[in-house]
């Protein structure tokens, strides 16, 4: 059978000393190597194993099940935000009733980049929204996480430099393997008919867009929601609000 990747998550409830090594005493005796382990969030331990035997994996979750001080809270094939609470030793802010919708505030931009990179490693479209104040972040963690998955990035729109509102682009710039960068205020509230018409043909592409502002670019144009498949918020602090009012009508007096 092939190796499979697993992740698994336990709780400490009595933190004795060679707790640790017993356990992976266990995983040796069973021959489930072992990829990464950190500790996540407090008492809990989050490991990244590889196994060829899934019924290895099943006995290991029921033996586990009898030590009385931990409790297993997961043990699956491990998902994109599983592999970054291994790696940075907690799990990403994740909205309880909308999914698709993580959270990281400005002290966490390497998590956010380990996040973007991963995400844009991925074929295919995809459509990624970005909310935040002005200056915190946006387009360079974008930029950075294109770097991490290797992909170049195309702006569409921006006013990182200066105003940016494209509407030509050459056949390298349009391919579908780049990460494409629009700002849902310019690209929306100044956008001329060519422009427009050059943003619809990327947003058609079978390619990765990242759209900073999706509320205003959802409010102000024919794209909904539901054409989201991640939604990003980027803060100072968690307790920041993201009011669009504040900076809007700052974007159409530059323009």
């Amino acid at each position: 059978m092939e190796s499979k990747q697993w992740y698994m998550e336990y709780k400490i409830h009595k933190n004795r000393p060679g707790l640790l090594g017993d356990i992976a005493s266990m995983l040796g005796m069973l021959e489930v190597n072992i990829l990464t382990i950190n500790g996540v969030e407090g008492k809990t331990r989050g490991m990244l194993l590889e196994s060829d035997d899934d019924e290895k994996i099943r006995l290991l979750g029921e033996m586990l099940g009898k030590v009385n001080s931990i409790t297993v809270s997961a043990l699956r094939q491990p998902k994109l935000v599983d592999i970054l609470a291994v790696r940075h030793g907690r799990y990403i802010d994740r909205d309880s009733d909308d999914r698709k919708t993580f959270r990281f505030t400005r002290d966490e931009l390497g998590l956010l980049v380990d996040f973007l990179g991963e995400v844009f490693k991925r074929e295919g479209n995809q459509v990624i929204g970005l909310r935040g104040m002005p200056r915190v972040g946006k387009t360079e963690s974008i930029i950075a996480g294109s770097v991490c998955a290797m992909k170049r990035w195309t702006f569409v729109s921006s006013t990182l430099l200066r105003q940016t509102i494209r509407s030509q682009m050459s056949e390298d710039e349009l391919n579908p393997n780049n990460v494409f960068i629009i700002d849902g205020i310019v690209s929306t509230i100044r956008s001329s008919e060519r422009h427009y018409n050059l943003l619809q043909d990327i947003m058609s592409m079978p390619s990765t867009k990242v759209i900073e502002h999706p509320d205003i670019f959802v409010q102000e144009s024919e794209y909904e929601f539901n054409d989201f498949d991640i939604i990003i918020e980027l803060r100072n602090n968690p307790n920041e609000e993201i009011i669009y009012d504040t900076f809007t009508a700052s974007y159409t007096d530059e323009l």
